[in-house]
C-alpha cells in the first residue's frame, strides 16, 4: 500500500435514519444539526484538514439536502449581500473551499456498508482512501482522520480508529484483536469480527467510525457476498485484507460522541453548546439555573 498522501475520502450517507423518525422522514440523518452545523459539515471539516481534496458520497434516496447544502445558493447569497450581513455570507461561502471536490454516487439498494463502500471504486481506483462515518462525531484537538493519517504514514498499511467499549456493547460493533507483544495506541491487528456477542467477543476494542484502507480492499469486497444481516459487511472485507496486508489498530486522542444514538446526540449538542464562541457564557447559566430547579 503506497504512504502517499491520502486525497479521497467516503462518506456512507445512504441510511435511513430510521432512529431519528419523524426528524428523518424527509431529512437525512446526517443534516441533524450540532448546535448551527450539521453533522456532515463536521465530517467534511475533519476530512478537509486530513489534506482530502476528493469527498465522495454514498447516498440513497431522500438525500438531496447533503448535495444543496454543499453547493453554492446564489440567491441567499445575495440576500445576506444586500442585507449586510457580511459574517453570515463569509461563513456560508466558507462551507466548502474551492479546491475540494464533492462527488456524489448513489448506492442502488440498502445492502450494507461494505456495499456502500464498494460503490466508490470507480472514484477511489487503488489508491488508499478514508471512510468517515458522520454518526460518530469526534471531538479532538488534532482531528482524528488526521492523526490516522500520521499513523499511515509511520506504519504504512490500513489503519482503523478504534475505543474500549463496555464489554456487553461489544454486539453493536466490529471488535478487534492485536497480534501478539502489540502495545501503545497502535498495534497490528490479528482479528476483526462483526457484531459479536459478549460472550464471544476478542475483545473490547471496537471500530468507531474511522477508516483508512487500501484501494485493494474493493477486491475483497467484491467476492465476500452477504455477511451478517444479510448485507455485505466492510468487518469482513477487511479480514480478508488482513490475510495479505498490515491493518493497524489505533486509539485515537479525543472524545467520541455516538449521534447515532438520541442520548449521544443530545450530549453532543449539549457539550458543544456550552463550547460555541458565541452563546456558551449564555448557555451554561442557563443550564445552571435549569438544573437548580430539578
Amino acid at each position: 500500500m503506497s504512504q502517499n498522501q491520502v486525497k479521497t475520502v467516503v462518506f456512507p450517507v445512504a441510511g435511513r435514519g430510521t432512529r431519528f423518525l419523524p426528524a428523518t422522514k424527509a431529512s437525512p440523518k446526517e443534516m441533524l444539526p450540532i448546535v448551527d452545523k450539521p453533522l456532515i459539515q463536521y465530517a467534511v471539516d475533519e476530512a478537509l484538514s486530513a489534506g482530502a481534496d476528493t469527498l465522495v458520497f454514498i447516498t440513497g434516496s431522500s438525500k438531496r439536502a447533503i448535495e444543496d447544502h454543499f453547493d453554492t445558493n446564489t440567491e441567499l447569497e445575495s440576500v445576506l449581500q444586500a442585507q449586510g450581513k457580511q459574517e453570515l455570507l463569509d461563513t456560508l461561502r466558507g462551507i466548502l473551499p474551492s479546491w475540494a471536490t464533492c462527488v456524489y454516487i448513489r448506492q442502488p439498494a440498502p445492502l450494507g456498508l461494505g456495499h456502500a463502500v464498494l460503490c466508490a471504486r470507480p472514484v477511489v481506483g487503488e489508491a488508499p482512501f478514508m471512510v468517515h462515518l458522520a454518526d460518530d462525531l469526534i471531538d479532538a484537538e488534532v482531528p482524528c482522520l488526521k492523526q490516522m493519517v500520521e499513523v499511515h504514514r509511520a506504519h504504512g498499511g490500513s489503519v482503523l480508529g478504534v475505543q474500549n467499549v463496555p464489554p456487553q456493547d461489544t454486539d453493536k460493533y466490529g471488535i478487534v484483536s492485536l497480534a501478539q507483544g502489540a502495545s501503545g495506541r497502535v498495534g497490528r491487528m490479528s482479528h476483526i469480527v462483526e457484531k459479536p456477542k459478549p460472550r464471544e467477543a476478542p475483545s473490547n476494542l471496537a471500530v468507531v467510525g474511522r477508516y483508512l484502507l487500501s484501494g485493494s480492499i474493493f477486491a475483497d469486497l467484491a467476492q465476500i457476498g452477504t455477511g451478517a444481516g444479510g448485507e455485505i459487511q466492510l468487518t469482513d472485507g477487511i479480514a480478508r485484507l488482513m490475510r495479505r496486508e498490515a491493518v493497524y489498530a489505533f486509539e485515537f486522542e479525543g472524545k467520541r460522541y455516538d449521534c447515532g444514538s438520541k442520548l449521544g446526540y443530545l450530549q453532543a449538542t449539549v457539550e458543544y453548546g456550552l463550547r460555541h464562541s458565541s452563546l456558551g457564557a449564555d448557555f451554561a447559566a442557563y443550564l445552571k439555573e435549569f438544573v437548580a430547579t430539578l
